[in-house]
C-alpha cells in the first residue's frame, strides 16, 4: 500500500500518493479492421504491435496494444455492426480522440510527412497554446501531437 501524505502541492491540502504512481494512459480505439488499422500505425507513424490476442486456430486476433516511445494505444474489432465513433463526428468542439505529448512536434511533423501521412490540420502555434499538429488515423480518430508553447513547461 503506498502511503499518502498532505503537501503544499497538494490541491487544498488534499491527501496525495508519496511518489509518483500514475505513469500512462491508453486511449481505447474501436476499429472496423484491426490489420488495416495495425497496418496504418505501423507503416505510417512507426508505432509497433506490443501484444495482440483474441484469435485462436480457426479466427483472427480482435484485438491489439501498439506503441511507440512510451505512447500505447489500445485497438478493438468488436463485432461487425460496431463501428469507430470519433469524437469529431459526434461534435466539432470535440476535435480530438487522443492528445500526445511530444518534445518535438516539429521533427515529428516532418517524419510524419515524409511518411506520407495527410494531416488533419498543419503543423502550427495554436490559439490554445500548443506547438501541434493533427492527424486522422485510418477509422477518423483524430490524434493531435504537440508541445505547450510556454518554454517553462517541463516535458518529462
Amino acid at each position: 500500500m503506498t502511503s499518502a501524505v498532505a503537501g503544499a502541492d497538494a490541491p487544498n491540502g488534499t491527501l496525495r500518493a508519496a511518489h509518483d504512481v500514475l505513469k500512462a494512459i491508453t486511449p481505447f480505439f474501436i476499429v472496423d479492421n484491426l490489420k488495416a488499422t495495425i497496418d496504418f500505425y505501423q507503416s505510417k507513424l512507426g508505432f509497433s504491435v506490443l501484444y495482440r490476442g483474441g484469435g485462436d486456430v480457426e479466427s483472427e486476433d480482435f484485438w491489439a496494444f501498439v506503441g511507440r516511445d512510451q505512447v500505447m494505444i489500445s485497438l478493438k474489432a468488436i463485432a461487425p455492426d460496431v463501428h469507430p465513433q470519433p469524437n469529431p463526428s459526434r461534435h466539432e468542439w470535440a476535435r480530438w480522440d487522443a492528445y500526445v505529448l511530444t518534445s518535438d512536434p516539429d521533427a515529428l511533423y516532418a517524419e510524419f510527412v515524409d511518411r506520407g501521412v495527410a494531416m488533419h490540420r498543419e503543423l502550427a502555434d495554436t490559439h490554445d497554446g500548443l506547438r501541434a499538429f493533427e492527424i486522422a488515423d485510418n477509422n477518423g480518430y483524430v490524434l493531435c501531437f504537440g508541445r505547450p508553447l510556454e518554454k517553462n513547461v517541463s516535458i518529462v
